[in-house]
């Protein structure tokens, strides 16, 4: 048990490590590219932190498990949201620019609703024989995954919020930026790794069921990488590199993880039911109400605890259907 003990402690402490590197790194790219804080958070943030969820979803697909496929990336997405955006919120107000009121927001929207519309399409509308993505479907979703980055670099604005004019302290060469980058998801990735092993070896020797190993430490280690970086971006007053990773993370696991999935093998949607996609759907949409509703534009910490206490009631619900 000591060994696991180590194993977990030093797993958390590569995780820290390499958030603080990713944040620093790619902030410093971002400066020196003159790109905005939001898409370097969205794309190699975004992108890097929801690596473990690739690597589980396409050791599914092609053991042909959509269970695990699709309960990973929609499992993931809510947690991204209603817990680990809550937490930030709850550390400190994230500011919302306009940017990302008029694209990134509802282009989250839709991508989720476009998910349930194509995967729920027989148990809500009647239509087709079975719930599910075809590969037809997956290539649809890759296409939409290209055409969203794309658009993000052509339409970014770089020094609209208040975070992206103010001055960066630590400005590094590009080559060291990107070895930053780099070192840092490597440390996120591989001491999420030895967290998820340990966590689950000691579970078992305190004799926890599987179920409750399932839908607790492998849920929450998956985003580790996520929630680290969010932690140290906000700590860093980067709320907009925190706020583009949640929802870079959210549309890479929807429209390339589950295409990159369904075009390996056709997803079955089986397992989902309809409180899970609303809880899915609910995790978008609370971040519009957050935004529009009475406010000025930023998600406070009454967002905040009002997005964490829905996933606390969420996952009630889960266990009482295990």
């Amino acid at each position: 048990m000591i060994q696991q003990v180590v194993i977990l402690i030093l797993g958390l402490l590569m995780v820290v490590l390499g958030a603080n590197m990713l944040v620093e790194g790619s902030s410093s790219i971002a400066r020196k590219l003159s790109v905005s804080e939001f898409v370097i958070g969205f794309t190699i943030v975004g992108l890097g932190t929801s690596l473990p969820e690739l690597v589980v979803s396409v050791t599914g697909a092609i053991q042909n498990n959509s269970d695990v496929v699709i309960g990973n990336v929609v499992g993931s997405s809510i947690f991204n949201v209603l817990f680990i955006l809550a937490l930030t919120a709850l550390l400190s107000p994230i500011a919302i620019t306009r940017t990302n009121r008029k694209r990134d927001i509802p282009i989250l929207i839709i991508t989720i609703f476009l998910l349930i519309f194509m995967g729920m399409s027989k148990t809500i509308f009647g239509l087709g024989s079975m719930d599910g993505l075809s590969r037809i479907e997956g290539v649809i979703f890759l296409v939409l995954f290209v055409l969203y980055v794309i658009y993000s670099f052509v339409s970014d604005k770089p020094g609209e919020s208040e975070e992206d004019a103010q001055e960066v302290k630590k400005l590094f060469p590009i080559w060291m930026s990107v070895i930053m980058v780099l070192a840092g998801l490597a440390c996120l990735i591989f001491g999420g790794r030895f967290f998820v092993n340990s966590s689950v070896a000691l579970a078992r020797m305190l004799h926890v069921s599987d179920k409750f190993i399932a839908v607790t430490i492998l849920a929450i280690g998956t985003s580790l990488p996520e929630l680290a970086t969010n932690i140290v971006a906000i700590t860093k007053h980067r709320s907009q590199m925190a706020l583009g990773n949640i929802l870079g993370s959210n549309v890479f696991n929807i429209l390339f993880i589950l295409g990159v999935s369904a075009v390996i093998t056709p997803m079955n949607f089986a397992g989902m039911n309809l409180v899970d996609m609303g809880a899915l759907a609910f995790s978008s949409l609370i971040i519009l109400f957050g935004v529009f509703i009475g406010k000025r534009n930023v998600l406070d910490r009454l967002d905040g605890a009002i997005m964490m206490l829905s996933y606390i009631a969420y996952m009630v619900w889960v266990f009482i259907k295990l």
